[in-house]
């Protein structure tokens, strides 16, 4: 439960946004949650962020627009949309590019990270802290088990607004349509598309087990939330001020992350006992195929010999 602290002699100097599109029992949103009443609580009163999660102020794809706009100071995103934008973002999202979350936060606390945060700051926007943790993206499905790269051919499954998710499915033989998260849960309904790919904690937390059967180990690609701030509302901050914000944002993050670590072991379970199958897959098959395609080859031209190159300095070859 997100408790808000308010002060009742004072109104505050600062009066800013936070939006997200997670439901309101993610740990994103939890941590997020603890974070602002902390700040509101440090600067005594000085500063108030008010929370709007589950995208009530619009889908992420509107919600990007308005944070640069300044309709909304902060905005956590998804890496894979923040990639249609700022595309140096997509590089943590390349598939199969980390196997494990020490591989992740080496590289995202390291060259990686302070090389996307440059390019974020090219387009009017503050990466206010360290990645958050999105988690590894598994698959979902209702019509068939996803078990070898085979199983793919042909299968109708979602993905966010984010081309780099689209063609690593595309390369993998599958037939993928992108839609955003707000419908996410009503075009599985439907069976406008049989499965989608999401971490579990999101698979858990909109109840997606109601409408799919099987889950698939893949860890595919690593996805990271981007806490983003319009930068004219950042710099209109004291220094004070964007210290305690990024303090507090970044001592959450750390524990939001290890949230999602935790929580990816126990909903294993929970998943389960509400009728989901799980599958272990063999993710060097998958990694393989994707080797025999243009998939590396076409996004290492994408984005550029100097980008690539930082990925691979903590990745490891990928072409």
């Amino acid at each position: 439960m997100i408790t808000v602290i308010t002060s009742r002699s004072f109104a505050a100097e600062f009066s800013y946004k936070f939006a997200t599109g997670q439901d309101p029992s993610h740990p994103v949103n939890v941590r997020a949650g603890e974070a602002l009443n902390r700040i509101r609580e440090a600067s005594g009163g000085r500063l108030d962020i008010k929370m709007f999660p589950a995208n009530q102020l619009g889908s992420d794809t509107d919600l990007l627009s308005q944070v640069r706009s300044g309709g909304v100071e902060f905005f956590n995103l998804a890496t894979s949309i923040l990639n249609t934008l700022v595309p140096a973002a997509g590089l943590v999202n390349i598939g199969f590019a980390f196997k494990d979350y020490a591989d992740v936060w080496n590289a995202v606390d390291g060259p990686l990270g302070q090389y996307i945060a440059a390019q974020i700051a090219k387009v009017g926007l503050v990466s206010v802290v360290p990645l958050w943790n999105n988690g590894f993206r598994q698959i979902t499905s209702s019509t068939r088990d996803i078990i070898a790269p085979a199983d793919l051919a042909g299968f109708k499954i979602r993905v966010p607004p984010a081309p780099i998710l689209t063609s690593l499915f595309q390369a993998l033989g599958a037939s993928p349509t992108p839609i955003n998260f707000n419908e996410l849960y009503s075009s599985l309904q439907t069976k406008i598309v049989e499965g989608q790919e999401n971490p579990l904690a999101i698979i858990a937390t909109t109840k997606l087990y109601e409408v799919q059967k099987s889950i698939s180990m893949t860890s595919h690609v690593w996805d990271g939330y981007q806490i983003l701030g319009n930068r004219r509302a950042w710099e209109r901050l004291p220094a004070d001020l964007k210290e305690i914000v990024q303090r507090e944002l970044a001592q959450s993050g750390q524990q939001e992350r290890q949230d999602i670590v935790k929580l990816s072991e126990t909903l294993r379970q929970d998943l389960t006992s509400k009728g989901m199958v799980f599958h272990d897959v063999d993710r060097a098959k998958f990694q393989d195929m994707l080797k025999t395609t243009s998939y590396y080859k076409d996004w290492k031209a994408k984005f550029g010999d100097e980008a690539w190159k930082v990925l691979e300095s903590t990745a490891g070859s990928l072409t």
